[in-house]
């Protein structure tokens, strides 16, 4: 997509949150004991702009210094920037930022704020259009997209599944990888208490190596898991993925920690996994991850955002799964977090389906007020 008057970057806000959280998010290899996020805002020549969120869950320092890096290792090749189409910055700073993120080997951070930008732009350019994000990415996208409900603890499970329900999902995926022989047997036992067309889904987090998740796997075989995400290390030989797929009797999921077009393309031509998972706000911002969608797609996997954050890219994820199309599933994480509950937009849920804005851009017009209290960093760069 491309507009006959170009648009040049004039301004850069970015914003990092920190929320305290009450019951702090266990995963297999670390806790979040607040939820942080950061939020971008890029404004062009006309006053029209766009919002975008940077992954900021890991480290856990990680939500500030992804503002600092905005501010001193990437504003000089944004602001002035000239784009005839959304995806023009994103390829700009992919190849721009190389060196700079090789010498000082933070391919990740560079990655995370290039994927926010890219966000924003894709915000931008709808807004100048007066059409949702999903249009402008695909004319033929839907306006509703299965749902299901994610950050459940294997300990809590019941529990949240219960809640989860009454909120109207009817999938869910709890987080296993802390104790073999227990969360084998809570995820056995939590199948019982399914009915109709509830399904459940289980997510390692990468805690395991080749032996484990086969006992892992071996022991869940009777419960019929929708996936079994991140089993192993996204670094794991494509020999022990083969491996594993081969004995495991439910479908492999895995995506979040892939980077890159070409290693997307790779893993998908190996044929184990069965759900791919790219993260909008990790890699690759809208433009890089609807391409890796489409390649999942013509391979016959299932395509499946990832999300795990503030409110700005669980709305863009949606946007792009109704866009991409494929049957996948959005992951609503419910766990409680100010910075995407306060969002309006995230208020969309409706028989386990996420109802996309009908608002120019991701139909968030600014920050929520009530979220001033968590900021701990904030710019504002101009040409």
């Amino acid at each position: 997509m491309t507009v006959e008057k170009p648009v040049v970057i004039k301004r850069v806000q970015a914003f990092a949150f920190r929320c305290p959280i009450k019951t702090p998010v266990v995963t297999s290899f670390g806790v979040m004991r607040d939820r942080p996020a950061v939020f971008l805002r890029v404004e062009d020549q006309d006053g029209c702009f766009g919002f975008g969120e940077v992954f900021a869950n890991w480290p856990a320092a990680g939500a500030e210094h992804r503002v600092n890096l905005l501010y001193a290792d990437l504003s000089d090749l944004v602001l002035g920037f000239v784009g005839q189409a959304p995806a023009d910055l994103f390829h700009h700073l992919r190849q721009a930022t190389r060196l700079r993120a090789l010498q000082c080997g933070e391919f990740g951070p560079f990655r995370q704020v290039i994927a926010g930008l890219d966000i924003a732009m894709w915000d931008l350019f709808a807004r100048r259009a007066g059409a949702p994000v999903r249009m402008l990415l695909n004319k033929g996208a839907v306006d509703r997209v299965p749902a299901y409900a994610s950050g459940i603890h294997i300990a809590a499970a019941h529990q949240m599944i219960a809640q989860a329900r009454r909120e109207g999902h009817i999938h869910f995926k709890v987080k296993v990888g802390f104790d073999l022989e227990k969360d084998s047997a809570a995820v056995l036992d939590l199948t019982q208490s399914l009915s109709g067309e509830e399904t459940l889904a289980a997510d390692a987090n990468q805690a395991w190596d080749l032996e484990t998740a086969l006992r892992f796997a071996r022991k869940v075989q009777a419960a019929q898991l929708a996936w079994l995400e991140e089993p192993l290390p996204a670094y794991a030989s494509h020999a022990d993925w083969q491996t594993l797929a081969a004995a495991a009797s439910m479908p492999l999921a895995a995506g979040e920690n892939i980077a890159g077009l070409e290693d997307f393309k790779a893993v998908v031509e190996q044929g184990y996994l069965n759900v791919i998972q790219p993260d909008v706000i990790k890699w690759g911002g809208l433009s890089g991850c609807y391409d890796a969608a489409h390649v999942a797609l013509k391979a016959g996997a299932r395509y499946c955002p990832h999300f795990l954050g503030g409110g700005i890219g669980l709305a863009a994820s949606a946007e792009l799964l109704a866009a991409v199309g494929g049957g996948g599933l959005l992951e609503v994480d419910v766990n409680p977090n100010p910075l995407r509950q306060a969002f309006e937009v995230c208020k969309g849920l409706y028989d386990a389906s996420w109802n996309c804005s009908d608002e120019p851009g991701l139909g968030i017009e600014t920050l929520p007020k009530e979220l001033a209290q968590y900021q701990t960093a904030q710019i504002d760069l101009h040409v």
